[in-house]
């Protein structure tokens, strides 16, 4: 039965195991829904108070929505909503759907209805492509780009959406000469509507014939340039006034003030995201494919270039995890035998740990998990502690036949007499996963997949222990006398059986001097404590994913020509780069504010390079000295948290109900941490400061002359807003018309001198002659934040710095220099550090009592639970101290670390606390005595399981490979506590153990006194 079980796990868990996904993290969906909005002309104030306000206080009534933030700019709003994690993100979208619908009549009635999306902002592009030629036309480049690409690569399995970057759509252009239209007495807005009349495509009918039908089709469709520029927009003095005799009209593209680049070629860019909860390298792999089928299709002028692989790191940092998990497993076989010094008995234990991998593949498969770093780290480190139970169940049944036993009744007496140790080790042991398992928030998510992952290897590693290792044992072990024995053995035999008489001896010392013990204990407590306080803390590890994402900023108001220049001396020190393998540039487009250029840097592989953290550093000192160009870089993190985008890795965000004081408040606080040596990056999303041109309308005066203020800002946004004013259809695409004025006529305020406006009958009359003109200063964006104004200030952090550390720094230096006025509070990783500060130290303490009750309820006793954890100060005392000695942060991965310590170490303390009660109830010996029995009996498979643990968590402390520095932290921790509490339990368990006997015994004379003395007390008359 017992083989049929095993054959049963190995079968199931390799078909299992074949139908994992892949991926870099646990998927972690954040609900989080888009709404965009987009009437065209508004300034940024105009649209965030008549659109962004309005729909904000619709929202906010919407159910579990943990954040609202908007950024209002030019003609655009976009509003983010983030839902708590529990939230279903189907119902979410159709409450934000209806709240839109209800808003509707309250936003401005000349804009379309806002659109929502959902997307999730922890998720990053999978693949990143580039499209160039030198002979085609950016149009076609397009065209290839956005029809012949993106729509195929959308239908491939997994891929969630294409994003087209640099989009250079054909549009045809028409460019108006105010001059020419005022020598004709014509205006823009009649323009517009003889566009809009003499390019209609409409539905025209059907003839119905007695024998046949003919539908009627006119040919009312324009279709380039060269139709649009003989249209007739009026006739004047019995003579045509065509398009083409007011200004300019030409064949071009959308939008003309976007564009973007790779190795210093114009290019289209592409980004592939893939679906929630898919295969990150399954999809990348067959997007790929889907490439290479595509590409035979195209020009062979056109050359796409994969220009960022996500699944190349995923496949290389899983692959280093995996090889991890082999060493692991090498090293501590090789402990094993160490101790044992026979084939045989190695091998026995060493099938529990593919048995106990294995079989955890079937769980993980049925819970919807993946084969990515966390999971693959669980199963590392489960490598080390899956092998303990089957080590002491080997280790007593040998023990029994070196007593003379036979195998068959050495198994049966040896698995009867350890049973329920290895029941309470691994109950106890899996127990300590489970309050990981109901964290909340995003370091919950993450975290769930690696604690259910460990805690069934370890569950799997007991049934197997208690099953396959017994049968095993009684089969392959051979009597006592029957093996011949070599000198190696017999050497390393009697270097052991030394070790054990000085450990009795040191022992023996100090249970006659129990008072040191204590004295010692307390000074590590007190220790633990201090290192607890001054060790550095963060949130996750750096990671190294092999790419940087960069934003140079010019002054606010700098035109798109001068943006173009700045950006292109930034692009040739790049190009200068060794480290740098290519890298993309983007303009305008949506990519950031019209005075910003976003650069995404793909870097050589690692070994070739420093690490991405130092050449953040790097190339913000050598980008510096740019006249008149800011450049942010920041190392994108392994998992993005909260939906707002910065251009350094860590956000402040400032809230007030008073803009202007908001706005200035916020720049001083800006300098102030500029001059923060711990801060490096500092920088805002205030743009306050742009250009405007203010055009004051006389309204008296403009009422006598017949001129409206909607006839004004109509002429305006028609010459000056690049409006949209017809659309051309084709059967593969629509693209538009865009009306604008002529280059001249925009290039400073003078230009409105010429500009006319139409008047009462058709007159045209100078816009100067109805209304002034003001040169200022204004938002080129507005941000709210929870429904109010808001500034974020973002930052990285200076070398050697922890975010613990930053993070104090900055929230004293608010506390200091802000008004109460002014609310703040961190977003994003920054956020989730301050949380994770509170909840962390309230898991280690639910974990502490979930144990507690457990060997409780094992053991029916109070006491015994307490002996049990007494090593726990000692274990965190020396996981803190290696991750001190190290430089390493105490971060998620480090609390997760000590975590594990409190169910390794206390196994160490079953194991002797186990042996030491049964003797004192078989054969009532006192617990002194047995105690110290106990560690003598127990001190070898204490040696072998505890040895076993580092050998398994070594790989991962020493931390080789792809991502190694993310775990890093935690394997550091666990073979520091480890390492530690390993020789300071074999002492201090038997000491607390006689301790608290003693205290029991008192406790329990003194409750029969008591009673005693109740009962012989008088009872009173009535």
């Amino acid at each position: 039965m017992t083989t049929l079980l095993m054959i049963g796990i190995v079968v199931f868990g390799i078909v299992a195991y074949r139908q994992l996904p892949v991926s870099d993290l646990p998927t972690v969906d954040y609900p989080t829904i888009g709404v965009g909005a987009n009437p065209p002309g508004a300034s940024p104030e105009t649209m965030a108070a008549t659109v962004a306000t309005p729909l904000e206080k619709a929202f906010s009534a919407i159910a579990g929505i943990d954040e609202i933030t908007s950024n209002s700019s030019l003609g655009s709003t976009n509003i983010t909503l983030q839902f708590s994690l529990d939230r279903d993100l189907e119902s979410a979208a159709q409450d934000v759907n209806a709240a839109i619908s209800k808003t509707m009549p309250y936003l401005p009635s000349n804009m379309l209805p806002p659109s929502a999306h959902k997307h999730n902002p922890s998720s990053a592009p999978i693949l990143f492509l580039a499209l160039t030629s030198n002979l085609l036309p950016m149009t076609q480049l397009d065209e290839y780009a956005e029809t012949t690409i993106a729509q195929r690569l959308s239908m491939v399995e997994g891929v969630a959406q294409v994003g087209v970057w640099g989009s250079a759509k054909y549009a045809v252009r028409v460019q108006l000469d105010p001059h020419e239209l005022a020598s004709r007495g014509i205006g823009v807005s009649q323009v517009a509507n003889a566009i809009r009349q003499n390019n209609v495509m409409l539905p025209t009918g059907v003839l119905y014939g007695p024998n046949q039908t003919l539908t009627v089709q006119a040919t009312g469709q324009l279709g380039n340039a060269d139709q649009f520029r003989r249209l007739i927009v009026a006739y004047k003095d019995g003579a045509a006034v065509r398009l083409g005799d007011l200004g300019t009209v030409k064949d071009d593209i959308q939008n003309n003030k976007t564009a973007s680049w790779v190795g210093g070629e114009r290019s289209i860019g592409l980004a592939v995201d893939r679906q929630p909860g898919t295969n990150t390298v399954a999809v990348a792999t067959k997007a790929k494919a889907a490439l290479a089928e595509i590409a035979r299709g195209l020009p062979p002028t056109l050359k796409l270039l994969v220009q960022y692989d996500r699944s190349v790191s995923i496949e290389q940092s899983v692959s280093d995890v995996k090889v991890s998990l082999l060493v692991a497993l090498a090293l501590v076989v090789l402990v094993i035998f160490l101790f044992l010094r026979n084939v045989v008995a190695t091998l026995i234990p060493t099938l529990t740990l593919p048995m106990s991998i294995i079989g955890t593949f079937t769980v993980m498969q049925l819970l919807g998990f993946s084969i990515d770093n966390l999971s693959l780290m669980a199963l590392t480190l489960a490598v080390g502690f899956v092998v303990d139970d089957a080590i002491v169940m080997l280790e007593n049944i040998v023990r029994h036949v070196e007593m003379g036993e036979q195998p068959m009744a050495a198994a049966l007496e040896g698995a009867q007499e350890v049973g329920f140790t290895i029941l309470s080790m691994t109950l106890s042991l899996a127990a300590v996963f489970i309050p990981l398992m109901f964290m909340g928030g995003i370091i919950g998510q993450l975290f769930k997949e690696f604690a259910i992952t460990i805690a069934v290897a370890i569950l799997v590693s007991g049934l197997v222990s208690l099953t396959l290792t017994p049968m095993l044992c009684s089969r392959l072990l051979k009597p006592h006398g029957a093996e011949q024995h070599g000198r190696l053995f017999i050497a390393t035999e009697r270097a052991f059986d030394a070790s054990l008489r000085a450990y009795e001896r040191s022992l023996s010392w100090i249970m006659e001097h129990r008072a040191i013990a204590l004295v010692f204990s307390a000074l590590v407590l007190v220790f633990t404590v201090v290192l607890w306080v001054v060790i550095p803390k963060g949130l996750f590890p750096p990671d190294d994913t092999g790419q940087l994402n960069a934003t140079a900023e010019a002054a606010q108001g700098t035109s798109y020509p001068e943006m173009l220049r700045l950006e292109q001396i930034a692009a040739r020190r790049l190009e200068r780069d060794p480290d740098i393998a290519s890298f993309t540039v983007n303009v305008g487009g949506g990519m950031g504010s019209s005075n910003q250029a976003q650069f995404n840097l793909t870097l050589k592989p690692q070994g070739q390079r420093p690490s991405a953290d130092v050449m953040v550093n790097d190339l913000m000192r050598r980008m510096s000295g740019i006249p008149g160009l800011a450049f942010y870089v920041q190392n994108p993190p392994a998992i993005r948290i909260g939906g707002r985008s910065a251009k350094s890795q860590y956000q402040f965000t400032l809230r007030g109900p008073d803009i202007a004081e908001l706005y200035r408040q916020a720049s001083q606080f800006m300098r102030r941490l500029q001059q923060e040596p711990m801060l490096t990056g500092v920088t805002s999303d205030l743009l306050n400061t742009s250009p405007l041109l203010k055009v004051q309308i006389d309204r008296q005066r403009a009422l006598s002359l017949g001129v409206t203020p909607q006839a004004i800002e109509l002429a305006l946004a028609n010459a000056y807003n690049q409006q949209q004013v017809s659309t051309i259809y084709t059967p593969t695409n629509e693209y538009w018309v865009v009306m604008e004025t002529v280059p001249s006529a925009q290039i400073d305020a003078r230009a409105l001198q010429q500009f006319y406006v139409p008047g009462r009958n058709g007159t045209l009359l100078p816009l100067s002659d109805v209304a002034y003109f003001e040169q200022t200063t204004g938002p080129l964006s507005v941000a709210h934040s929870g429904q109010m104004a808001s500034v974020t200030l973002s930052f990285n952090l200076a070398p050697n710095v922890s975010l613990g550390a930053a993070v104090d720094r900055v929230n004293r230096l608010a506390r200091q220099n802000l008004p109460a006025s002014i609310t703040t509070g961190f977003s994003g990783q920054a956020q989730a550090f301050e949380a994770s500060q509170q909840g962390l130290g309230l898991l280690l303490l639910i974990t502490v009592f979930v144990i507690y009750i457990i060997l409780g309820i094992l053991y029916e006793s109070f006491v015994h639970p307490v002996t049990i954890l007494t090593g726990l100060p000692f274990a965190a005392f020396g996981a803190l101290l290696a991750l001190w000695a190290a430089h390493v942060e105490l971060g998620v991965y480090g609390y997760v670390g000590i975590v594990m310590l409190i169910g390794i170490v206390k196994k160490n303390a079953i194991m002797m606390i186990d042996f030491a009660i049964a003797r004192e109830r078989a054969e009532g010996v006192s617990p002194a005595k047995a105690i110290v029995e106990a560690a003598s009996v127990r001190f070898r498979p204490i040696m072998m399981t505890t040895v076993s643990a580092i050998a398994g968590t070594l790989p991962i402390a020493i931390g080789v490979g792809a991502s190694a520095a993310s775990r890093r932290p935690l394997g550091i921790a666990v073979v520091g506590g480890l390492a530690f509490s390993q020789i300071v339990t074999l002492y201090v368990t038997p000491v607390f153990y006689t301790y608290l006997d003693e205290l029991q015994d008192w406790a329990g004379r003194s409750l029969r006194r008591r009673g005693r003395r109740v009962e012989l007390a008088p009872v009173g008359a009535d």
